[in-house]
């Protein structure tokens, strides 16, 4: 096969690309949505819950463009980006008369899972208005958190795909470059951790985290289609120890390197933060590191 590039662990061959030609010439009238889709079902790329998987075949599509393999049709809107424009979620009215107590005076807790759910609106609120790193709009498959004391909200947690490149979680893992590739969907990013800021309950955090890891592999496996086998996130340790992750044994595995996943300078552009990682199955590296 004579592989024109790799994308997102899917080898494009030069008969793809004359294929992809070809359907641009047999639907003259298709945007590029519509190509994506076509493509989607012709080849049958679908996510492991089934659904087309059509935000990266629209990637591909605009990836081969800019390497001049093939022209697209012209862009006939543009909707608005979110994820660039930062749109704030709306305030939301919730209880924030100060709470004070202890973990076992406020049981029973509640952990849902919100995501395309009703409540949705409430945790992206909450992390917009009280989260100092603000509202961020999730990159690929995720889901969301909402703790609750009775009816009263207590903290969120958010979880996204992870990270495409990170060296200290990569050397703990030990994965080569192609399992990497083939396997990063089995991990979990937590982009977003937040106890409400006028509830001060101690061991309230760690407790979180630690029923979070019992659940999200099974409610991953629900949404997406697939188990998660290992958990990550990024502390600032300017700002934080991550206290609240060491006491729910999660280990600390190094620095970034302050350079974000686009730089193109090798220049330090961004606070280090330190990387940690939470394995949820005992075989984590065995099975993150098989091929198929």
């Amino acid at each position: 096969m004579d592989a024109v590039l790799t994308y997102r662990g899917r080898t494009v061959s030069a008969g793809d690309v004359a294929a992809i030609r070809d359907l641009i010439s047999a639907e003259p009238t298709a945007s590029r949505r519509q190509l994506s889709k076509l493509l989607c079902e012709r080849w049958n790329w679908r996510q492991e819950n089934g659904r087309l998987s059509d935000m990266l075949c629209r990637s591909l599509l605009l990836t081969l463009e800019r390497a001049g393999y093939l022209t697209l049709p012209a862009v006939r809107a543009r909707p608005p980006n979110n994820v660039i424009a930062r749109l704030r979620p709306e305030p939301v009215a919730v209880e924030r008369t100060p709470l004070r107590a202890t973990l076992a005076s406020i049981q029973p807790l509640t952990l849902r899972q919100v995501r395309r759910e009703p409540e949705e609106r409430l945790v992206d609120g909450l992390i917009a208005e009280h989260h100092y790193l603000g509202y961020g709009r999730g990159v690929g498959e995720q889901l969301k958190y909402l703790v609750s004391s009775g009816e009263r909200p207590v903290a969120c947690l958010t979880f996204t795909s992870a990270a495409r490149h990170l060296g200290p979680r990569d050397r703990f893992i030990g994965w080569s470059a192609a399992a990497r590739r083939q396997n990063l969907r089995y991990l979990a990013y937590n982009t977003r951790f937040l106890i409400l800021p006028w509830v001060e309950v101690p061991h309230l955090a760690s407790h979180l985290l630690g029923w979070v890891a019992r659940v999200i592999a099974a409610e991953w496996q629900r949404v997406y289609g697939h188990p998660v086998y290992y958990l990550e996130t990024f502390v600032e340790p300017e700002r934080y120890r991550g206290t609240c992750y060491r006491a729910a044994n999660w280990i600390a595995l190094g620095l970034t390197t302050g350079r974000g996943k686009d730089d193109r300078t090798n220049r330090v552009n961004r606070p280090l933060k330190e990387v940690w990682g939470y394995p949820l199955n005992p075989h984590f590296r065995t099975l993150l590191a098989e091929l198929a």
